[in-house]
């Protein structure tokens, strides 16, 4: 884990991506550099959504990657080596870790993490990634105004270590990072769609039209979602563009 070279450490902060963007803006920071908080008053998801953490009892921590010659139409890798490095480091306590399209982090039928990746593109590549982290550690309880929330501390019913499981995900993380960085994105984009959240037969999705049925066919280095129909037809979705039926 060479690429690590400070961790940051905040009490209290309004969003680890906001506070890495800024120092990114204002000095040079190493690759690997690691703000992580206790707490976060504005701490953000996917599609502009909240994020939830009681003071202390999870991991929410922003990542800073400086890719070298990262088309931008290939930056979803960045997504998947994240999401995946979640996913191998859970996986040491749970079983049934999934990844449900793009990078949320799910347990079963659970949310149990999330990922929010800020990219900074220079002409047509990736100039640099912050990678935001949060996941539900040893959270006792959920507002109920959430839908699916889950803790490893409510799975395992035992409190665990936040501090080893932040250095487990940065050790999988730069696995797979040097991994991609020898060119071997086959093998990244196999394993993401090893681990895909319902990818075994067909499921209820929604778009600006409506409901349909469909089953994940494959997932694009743009990121891209493509979709097969029970009728054959092959739809391809941006973020945002279709959702899950619950």
């Amino acid at each position: 884990m060479s690429q690590l070279n400070e961790i940051i450490r905040l009490d209290e902060i309004d969003s680890t991506n906001n506070y890495l963007k800024q120092l990114v803006r204002e000095q040079l920071l190493a690759e690997g550099t690691v703000v992580i908080a206790e707490f976060q008053t504005g701490g953000r998801g996917q599609q502009g959504n909240s994020w939830f953490s009681s003071k202390g009892d999870n991991l929410l921590f922003s990542l800073l990657l400086c890719p070298k010659k990262l088309p931008a139409n290939e930056m979803f890798f960045i997504s998947c080596i994240a999401s995946l490095a979640i996913e191998r480091t859970l996986s040491g306590f749970i079983d049934n870790v999934r990844i449900k399209w793009p990078n949320d982090i799910y347990w079963n039928d659970k949310k149990i993490g999330g990922i929010l990746i800020e990219n900074n593109l220079q002409e047509e590549s990736v100039k640099s990634s912050v990678i935001g982290i949060g996941l539900n550690i040893n959270e006792k309880s959920f507002p109920d105004s959430l839908p699916n929330p889950v803790s490893l501390c409510q799975i395992t019913k035992t409190k665990h270590d936040k501090a080893q499981i932040l250095y487990t995900f940065l050790h999988e993380f730069f696995v797979l990072y040097q991994q991609f960085k020898r060119s071997e994105k086959l093998e990244i984009k196999k394993e993401y769609m090893r681990n895909l959240y319902r990818t075994d037969g067909y499921y209820w999705f929604e778009d600006g039209s409506g409901k349909f049925s469909a089953k994940i066919a494959d997932v694009l280095p743009s990121g891209h979602l493509v979709l097969k129909t029970r009728e054959e037809e092959k739809r391809k979705y941006a973020f945002k563009e279709v959702q899950f039926v619950e």
